[in-house]
C-alpha cells in the first residue's frame, strides 16, 4: 500500500498550481458542466497514468542495478526542483469550445499531461514501486483530489490556497524521497 499512498500524496501536491489544474479551471468556467469535466479528467488520467506507471515498472524490470536506482533517485530530486517552478496555461493549450465538455476535457487533459511533471512522477513511481496498478490508482486519486475542487471552486480556490507553500511542500516531499532512495542505493541503513 506504500505505492498507493505515496503516489496519491506526491501527485496531489504536485498537481496544485500545475497547468492541468489550471486547465480544469478553464474548462469549468468555459463549459459550466462539472460532472462531464470530472469524468473527462478521470478517463484521461487513468489512461495516461496507467501507461506512465507501466513504462516506469517495465524500465525498472529491464534496467535493474545500482545505476538505475541512482537514476530514479535523481529523478525524484529533479522533480523536487521542477515542482518549485510555477506553471501557467497557454491560451493555445485550452480546448476549443465546439466539443462537448467530456470529449474536450478527455482530449485536452490527455495531451497536456504528456511530459508534465505528474506524468514524469508517475513514471518514476512506477519504477520505484514496480506496481503498475497501485501507482496508477494512487496517482489518479491524487489528480482527482487536486482537480475536482478546482472544477467546482475554480478561481476562488486559486485566490485562497497559498501555491508557494504547496509547491515547497511538494518539492520537499520529492526531495526527501529522492534522498531516501539515494541512501538505499548507497547501502546506508536508515532504520
Amino acid at each position: 500500500m506504500d505505492a498507493f499512498f505515496t503516489s496519491t500524496a506526491i501527485v496531489a501536491l504536485a498537481e496544485i498550481g500545475d497547468k492541468t489544474q489550471l486547465l480544469a479551471i478553464v474548462l469549468a468556467t468555459r463549459f459550466r458542466r462539472p460532472l462531464p469535466i470530472i469524468l473527462g479528467i478521470l478517463a484521461a488520467t487513468l489512461a495516461n497514468h496507467l501507461l506512465a506507471a507501466l513504462v516506469g515498472a517495465e524500465a525498472a524490470a529491464w534496467l535493474e542495478g545500482d545505476w538505475f536506482r541512482y537514476l530514479v533517485a535523481f529523478s525524484f530530486l529533479a522533480m523536487g526542483a521542477w515542482t518549485l517552478i510555477p506553471d501557467k496555461l497557454d491560451e493555445d493549450e485550452a480546448p476549443p469550445p465546439r466539443y462537448g465538455a467530456f470529449l474536450a476535457t478527455l482530449i485536452a487533459f490527455f495531451i497536456v499531461e504528456m511530459g508534465d511533471k505528474t506524468q514524469i512522477a508517475t513514471i518514476a513511481l512506477g519504477a520505484r514501486f514496480q506496481d503498475v496498478w497501485l501507482v496508477a490508482a494512487g496517482t489518479t486519486l491524487g489528480m482527482m483530489l487536486a482537480n475536482v475542487p478546482a472544477v467546482y471552486l475554480g478561481q476562488e480556490l486559486i485566490k485562497r490556497v497559498p501555491l508557494n507553500v504547496v509547491r515547497m511542500t511538494a518539492a520537499a516531499l520529492f526531495t526527501v524521497i529522492g534522498l531516501w532512495m539515494l541512501a538505499e542505493a548507497a547501502g546506508l541503513a536508515l532504520f
